[in-house]
């Protein structure tokens, strides 16, 4: 098949690894008129054959070498457990595959540059899946910060709170593999600073502009008899909070944990400057926002503003394909975030705050 012609068919997809979160890759992709998803595939070659037929997939194969044998693959989405992520992507990278990754994109600023460099090379679309860009809300307040609305930006505040530790929101966490693995680092897991710091971090960056210093405190408090649960050692933060300043000036704080019951998943964002500010709360809305500035500025008063609707990123991903352009968010946006991941663990062990 000619490249125009293959430019015009339907993009086809594979998904390596068949856990709990590919089950909403499958579910938009399938949405996609121009994509089809055409592979499953997970080294658990059981789990692949069960999750294909739910979502009738019609090839299952049982690790990445299999499936790249394959010529009937254009991309791959990756929703392999973290610290499979670098290796995967490589490996589908060099045989000029187009990549979505789940995020963190890696598990170090050094191994993400890697995957950088490699996507340069293979010259093919590659995201990372940092889903609450899907919220038309946070556009609105990009739009809002960029455009000068509330002037120059001088304090940032944000948080992501999460409940399933002190209760059962999610489930029983002693019980469910999906959930202990996250809270132990011989699983793969960078606590909930790799879990749920990675978005914390893009949601704030994104309107305010890049963080270039960070004093962090990680903690991992005590939830089982002998700090394990079978197989699990429950050793990975649950609890992250950083101190920030920003490359315009600003200073900030950003705070996350699996601890905060009341909230199963709330992303909270404020950005103050000069002349106004602007925030964020999920747990109102993912489609609104509210600001207050201009005439409102003196009574204080807060105005709710609806935000246009943003294309997910599984659409800009394929959509991005089939235009031959880059996509956003790209690889070289997860590495900046994982640029701060790691600050925040060398501040932690330092004790001290540390540039970016």
């Amino acid at each position: 098949m000619s490249k125009a012609k293959r430019a015009r068919a339907p993009v086809r997809l594979a998904i390596i690894g068949t856990g709990s979160m590919a089950r909403t890759h499958a579910a938009e992709f399938l949405r996609i008129r121009d994509c089809r998803v055409v592979a499953a595939c997970d080294i658990d070659r059981t789990r692949a054959e069960a999750f294909a037929g739910k979502f009738g997939i019609p090839a299952v194969c049982g690790g990445v070498a299999e499936l790249l044998a394959r010529d009937d693959i254009d991309a791959v989405t990756i929703v392999t457990p973290d610290a499979d992520h670098a290796a995967t992507a490589l490996r589908c990278l060099r045989a000029g595959k187009h990549v979505l990754c789940e995020k963190p994109l890696a598990l170090s600023h050094r191994e993400a540059l890697r995957m950088v460099a490699a996507a340069r090379r293979a010259g093919t679309v590659n995201m990372v899946n940092l889903s609450y860009r899907n919220w038309a809300a946070l556009e609105g307040v990009a739009r809002a910060v960029r455009g000068g609305e509330i002037g120059e930006v001088r304090h940032v505040e944000a948080s992501y709170l999460q409940a399933w530790l002190p209760s059962r929101v999610w489930g029983d966490w002693r019980k469910t593999p999906a959930l202990l693995w996250r809270l132990s680092r011989r699983h793969g897991s960078r606590g909930v600073l790799g879990d749920l710091g990675v978005h914390l971090v893009d949601f704030a960056t994104h309107p305010a502009g890049p963080i270039t210093r960070v004093h962090c405190r990680l903690r991992a408090f005590p939830k089982a008899r002998g700090g394990r649960v079978g197989e699990y050692v429950l050793d990975a933060n649950d609890s992250a909070v950083m101190s920030v300043e920003f490359a315009g000036g600003a200073v900030g704080v950003l705070h996350t944990t699996r601890w905060c019951a009341g909230h199963p998943n709330r992303l909270f964002l404020r950005i103050a400057g000069t002349r106004g500010c602007v925030e964020l709360d999920s747990d109102r809305s993912t489609t609104a926002y509210r600001v207050c500035a201009g005439r409102d500025l003196d009574a204080c008063a807060w105005r709710e503003r609806r935000a246009p609707a943003v294309p997910s990123i599984y659409r800009r991903f394929i959509t991005a394909i089939r235009a031959g352009r880059a996509g956003q968010p790209d690889f070289a946006r997860g590495a900046e975030v994982q640029k701060v991941l790691d600050a925040c663990m060398a501040s932690d062990a330092r004790g001290r705050p540390v540039r970016v």
